[in-house]
């Protein structure tokens, strides 16, 4: 497991929101599974991240699969969210030391769970 993979791990497991300044690369760019437009930077990758540590990442969050190769992971969760069960994976490209994410993609499952999400991460964007 590369540095950068162990210490999101210990971001997710403290919510620690903070953290993620030095996990983000300057040019980071975050997929949202319900935002069109890639988000460049890590003010607004940060943002969201951070709105998920808070929506998603719930008692019931866990991570049930880890897949890494070169600079990839692919990390499967699942959730419930407002009683809907989401699963999905986070697809994160790293920098070439493995100490950076330069990439952050979510993907979610059912349908049910992708317009949950979207409300519900709504709700916190507005918040912070």
């Amino acid at each position: 497991m590369n540095s950068g993979l162990e210490r999101w791990h210990q971001v997710v497991a403290s919510r620690d929101a903070a953290a993620l300044q030095t996990l983000l690369a300057d040019d980071v760019v975050f997929h949202s599974p319900v935002v069109h437009t890639p988000q460049v930077g890590k003010a607004i990758t940060a943002k969201y991240l951070e709105a998920a540590l808070h929506t998603l990442n719930t008692p019931d969050f866990k991570y049930l699969a880890t897949c890494s190769s070169g600079n990839m992971s692919v990390l499967e969760f699942e959730t419930k969210l407002d009683g809907v069960t989401v699963n999905g994976v986070d697809l994160i490209t790293w920098t070439d030391d493995g100490t950076q994410i330069k990439s952050f993609k979510v993907m979610v499952r059912p349908l049910k769970a992708v317009n949950a999400v979207h409300q519900a991460m709504g709700r916190m964007l507005q918040r912070l």
